[in-house]
């Protein structure tokens, strides 16, 4: 059984057991409450570069869902993505034995497969409430064997990530919807387009720098998304400045960084909150 260690740009040091892929790997260390929701929060985009870290104690246990199932619209049915966006994952109990009606391999299984390393036996609570009082910093994970120095740390804001996680080419989902909505992705979510097709939109999902001509379509929806867009995002801002300016006044929605967005594009102010916690819904 191999060993593997998070450590923490404050100096402080996790030892645990390796399952997924044996392979060093860096990022911004971020905390998840949620209780369920694994494959889902590994495949989202805006995880992209960090390292996620699971309070709830048991994991593994529901297995993993095949990644390559589609719905009726062609969306990709039990991931948000087409890939594992997290740089890696710690939880406190990892269990090999799954049990679901879904699953069709254990979660270590498919980590490995998307060379995705993975820790247990990391005391997962002890981070979080670090966190409270320390706020969000950069770890990386290192391997028995490395040299920790060889190993340096890794911030995710200083890289294009809109590159990684944005699309490439514009394209269309339900085409004979009734209204048509384009959006811009900048790390879009698998369950946000379906939300869409299935309110009988037509859906044209653009890259984030992709200029969009507002006479072409009924509003406009902003994806969420990983990293500063201060920094990421500024074609979007002005895309979504000529939305705002114009004499034809359309709908304009977001989700996460789709808000900061918006925000930013009318000229307010933000700032990144000090603590890297994550769950399913917050008030």
């Amino acid at each position: 059984m191999k060993r593997g260690t998070l450590i923490l740009e404050d100096g402080s040091k996790f030892d645990g057991f390796t399952f997924g892929a044996s392979t060093n790997t860096a990022g911004e260390v971020v905390c998840h409450t949620g209780m369920v929701g694994y494959v889902e929060s590994l495949t989202d985009p805006s995880y992209c570069g960090q390292i996620l870290v699971l309070t709830f104690p048991l994991i593994g246990n529901y297995g993993v869902p095949d990644d390559k199932t589609i719905d009726d619209f062609g969306i990709l049915r039990w991931v948000e993505s087409n890939k594992i966006y997290a740089s890696a994952l710690i939880v406190s109990a990892y269990t090999e034995d799954y049990s679901h009606w879904n699953a069709i391999e254990s979660l270590s299984s498919w980590l490995k497969k998307h060379n995705v390393p993975g820790l247990y036996g990391i005391d997962t609570r002890t981070i979080a409430k670090n966190f409270v009082e320390d706020g969000t910093m950069l770890g990386k994970i290192v391997m028995e064997g490395t040299d920790p120095k060889m190993i340096s740390f890794h911030d995710q804001n200083r890289i294009d990530l809109m590159t990684l996680v944005s699309i490439r080419n514009p394209r269309v989902f339900n085409p004979t919807g009734k209204i048509s909505i384009v959006c811009i992705d900048c790390g879009l979510k698998n369950n946000q387009l379906r939300i869409l097709c299935q309110l009988n939109a037509k859906v044209t999902i653009v890259p984030w720098n992709h200029p969009v001509k507002q006479d072409e379509f009924d509003g406009l929806f902003l994806s969420s998304g990983p990293g500063d867009p201060q920094i990421q995002c500024s074609d979007t801002i002005v895309t979504i400045k000529s939305w705002i300016n114009s004499e034809t006044i359309k709908p304009i929605f977001g989700i996460g960084l789709g808000h900061q967005l918006m925000a930013l594009a009318v000229g307010m102010k933000i700032m990144k909150l000090k603590y890297g916690r994550r769950v399913h819904n917050q008030l």
